[in-house]
């Protein structure tokens, strides 16, 4: 196959086709996997399009009973009496409302019921307080609204909360009647929707009077932009109606819902004759039909006073909510920065009636998929055979192909097929092949030389012969022991030396130390100063990287032992060096600008082995490694556990460890046995029995850094015992 293409095509198209062909691939792989940042661009295409084609509303039934700030000026701040919140939905059905449905949650008595008034005050003062000539069925403002509720055309709202530590009362809300038509294969429903975890209900004697009750939760993109909204939540076995369905359920006076899935999720649900496409997760895209008061608003003060003209409601269905800002029910919509909540669900129930619900399609994967391999084969093929300039004119032809028909599914079926990734699929080809197709040689030759310029380990130059591939600045992700070894305290000790016998210190020490590591198998990444940087397993595959990382570091403290007897007669001084090692997954390559760069690692496991070496000084170990690190080097030394810390600026815990020779270990078996059962009675929560085995420890003489760490936290802990849920993890504030 390959030597028929090299018949057909000259060396240069080879390489336009491949390049053309491979950034269709990457652009099909990121439709597949769709990450996050597209995900939003994607989400601002949608955004355009509904700026550019919103149509009107549909239909003159949702109107806005808005609690705003005339009407809070007017009769006081929210919460209202709830005797004015009955006379508010009297009137409204008195207007000829068919439908009253309440964006608020009456989750909480009425406070200013003359009844509770008079529990107060008999509580909290000790007063006994009579009302006079007041009517029994005002005492209780809840009971009264719970009255005017039996048997009328309301419909209350209640929330499914994610804060757990939002209590959960009582709740009433009764769940909708729901039948399912489900092709074998399909996924229950329950698997598909939204879950409810903690629910926000009006108080009982509410719930349970109000005809409907319907949750007003709708969660915004990751943008905290409000685009759409579920119809359906599954909470504890049961289904549950957003407001706006609920509301439309009690107008029409059908109580039965079909849920009609497919293989992937949920295709539609089904009111009377009237089917709501929704997306796999039972979710509707809120086709907003302009900014704020698109609708009609009506103040809700002018229905308390009576002032609108009769019948102004009738055949219409009232939400009350609020477009105050003070009341904290404002959204952001693809149309307004500040849209109140109550709008949206007045919309959702315009895009039901109207048949004007949109929706992605199916097939619509499908079709866009294929406009990515279109747009990026056709672009290529152009390319190969014409001049760059001479194909300006197709693509841009097909680029307005590609929008206009996506504006034709958007306004004519009420589809959404975004043109995204066709566009960037075809922009991609376009530039990229250009460039290819003008400066690949010139480009070819700089990058080599700029490439070899830069190597200076032979075993990473050997490899890039051998597979020229490799030479790039994206390297590979790759398992990696990665070590940090630093001199304690040398800006004090180099106070004592002039800059030579500084120069003169570092090569005596650093010459055995980096040998050490090199005849362990292991990489010299740097020198930071007096500290040293080596990682194994890179960039060739070492086998047990881990164990020779972790011997390399045993055998550079012996050496310095040996070293020092010579610093000692030298400089009159001898050096302690903390070593850190960790194990992760790391990205390793040529790491820099594309000028300069070098082979290194790069990711937050170094980060965490930079961070054990400065836990050395801290706990007075010459060695300290990871869980990662004991883990993989099995039972071949003795470790010894120092902590379980939280290290700066990482969330996650890591247990840490120093580590010792199995002879080692022997012959300071005393010590280390005691040692693990003060760590166990710490670890217990018998702080007591922990600060005096500490104490016991650090009079023997040895790790006198380490037992009064331990004995100092002791003692604060026995005086200030943690909670039932501490995870006996130590946070450090500094690195």
């Amino acid at each position: 196959m390959l030597e028929l293409l090299k018949r057909i095509f000259k060396k240069d198209q080879l390489i336009l086709l491949g390049a053309g062909i491979s950034v269709a691939a990457i652009m099909s792989v990121l439709y597949i996997s769709q990450p996050k940042f597209l995900y939003l661009l994607n989400l601002k295409i949608y955004d355009n399009y509904l700026r550019q084609y919103h149509q009107p509303p549909a239909t003159n039934v949702p109107v806005i009973i808005d609690l705003d700030e005339k009407s809070l000026s007017e009769l006081g701040q929210w919460p209202w009496p709830r005797y004015r919140v009955a006379l508010l939905l009297k009137y409204l059905t008195s207007y000829g409302a068919v439908a009253v449905a309440s964006d608020i949650i009456f989750s909480e008595p009425d406070r200013t019921s003359p009844q509770i008034m008079q529990a107060d005050v008999k509580r909290e003062l000790h007063i006994d307080m009579r009302f006079e000539g007041l009517p029994k069925d005002l005492m209780d403002y809840d009971e009264l609204l719970a009255h005017n509720l039996t048997g009328g055309p309301y419909v209350l709202g209640f929330d499914f909360s994610r804060d757990k530590a939002v209590a959960e009362h009582d709740c009433r809300v009764r769940p909708a009647k729901v039948a399912v038509l489900s092709p074998p294969g399909a996924p229950s429903p329950h698997d598909c929707l939204p879950k409810g975890e903690q629910l926000v209900c009006p108080i009982p004697i509410l719930a349970e009077a109000a005809p409907k009750c319907g949750f007003i939760t709708i969660n915004p993109d990751p943008d905290s932009v409000y685009r759409r909204m579920p119809v359906l939540y599954s909470y504890n076995g049961h289904f549950y109606p957003s407001l706006a369905l609920a509301t439309l359920m009690l107008a029409s006076g059908e109580q039965n819902l079909i849920i009609k899935m497919s293989p992937v999720g949920i295709e539609s649900i089904k009111l009377n004759d009237m089917v709501i496409p929704t997306d796999a997760g039972g979710q509707m895209l809120i086709n907003y039909r302009g900014p704020m008061r698109t609708f009609e608003y009506i103040s809700a003060s002018d229905v308390l006073a009576r002032t609108l003209p009769p019948g102004c409601l009738r055949g219409k269905i009232a939400f009350i909510g609020t477009s105050a800002s003070g009341l904290k029910d404002i959204r952001a919509t693809p149309l307004d920065p500040s849209f109140p909540g109550v709008e949206a669900h007045a919309t959702l129930l315009d895009n039901i009636l109207s048949d004007q619900v949109l929706s992605v399609p199916d097939w619509a994967p499908g079709l866009e998929f294929l406009g990515i391999l279109l747009g990026g084969l056709v672009t290529t093929f152009l390319l190969v055979w014409t001049r760059a300039s001479w194909i300006i004119l197709p693509v841009l032809g097909m680029g307005g192909a590609m929008w206009y028909g996506a504006v034709f599914f958007y306004r004519e079926q009420n589809y959404f097929i975004s043109p995204m990734y066709s566009y960037l699929t075809l922009g991609l080809t376009f530039i990229t092949l250009t460039m290819i197709k003008f400066w690949r040689e010139e480009i070819a030759k700089r990058y080599i030389h700029r490439a070899f310029a830069h190597y200076l380990a032979p075993s990473v130059i050997s490899q890039i012969m051998d597979n020229p591939d490799t030479l790039s600045l994206e390297g590979q992700e790759k398992e990696i022991t990665i070590q940090f070894s630093d001199v304690r305290n040398f800006t004090s000790l180099s106070e004592k030396l002039s800059p030579t016998q500084v120069t003169n210190l570092l090569h005596d020490y650093l010459t055995p130390m980096t040998r050490i590591i090199t005849e362990h198998e292991g990489t010299l990444d740097k020198f930071i100063g007096d500290a040293v940087m080596a990682f194994w397993n890179a960039p060739l595959d070492i086998e047990n990287h881990q164990e020779k990382s972790l011997h390399a570091a045993l055998a550079q403290q012996r050496k310095l032992e040996e070293l020092n007897e010579r610093f000692q007669e030298k400089y009159g001084f001898t050096i302690a060096v903390g070593i850190g090692i960790h194990c992760g997954l790391v990205r390793v390559g040529n790491m820099g600008s594309a000028d300069l760069f070098d082979y290194t690692l790069i990711g937050d496991n170094v980060n965490l082995a930079s961070r054990l070496e400065g836990l050395t000084k801290y706990y007075g170990q010459k060695i300290v490694v990871s869980q990662a690190v004991k883990d993989a080097c099995g039972d071949g030394y003795y470790f010894r556990i120092l902590d379980n810390v939280r290290v700066k600026g990482k969330e996650k815990p890591v247990t840490i460890y120093t580590v010792y020779t199995l002879e080692e270990a022997e012959a300071r078996r005393e010590e280390l046995s005691l040692h693990e059962r003060a760590h166990q009675a710490y670890e217990d929560r018998d702080f007591v029995t922990a600060e005096t085995l500490f104490c016991e420890l650090g009079e023997l003489g040895r790790d006198q850094v380490l037992c009064d760490l331990y004995s100092e936290r002791c003692a604060h802990l026995k005086a200030d015992p943690p909670d039932c849920g501490w995870d006996c993890v130590f946070t450090l504030k500094t690195k």
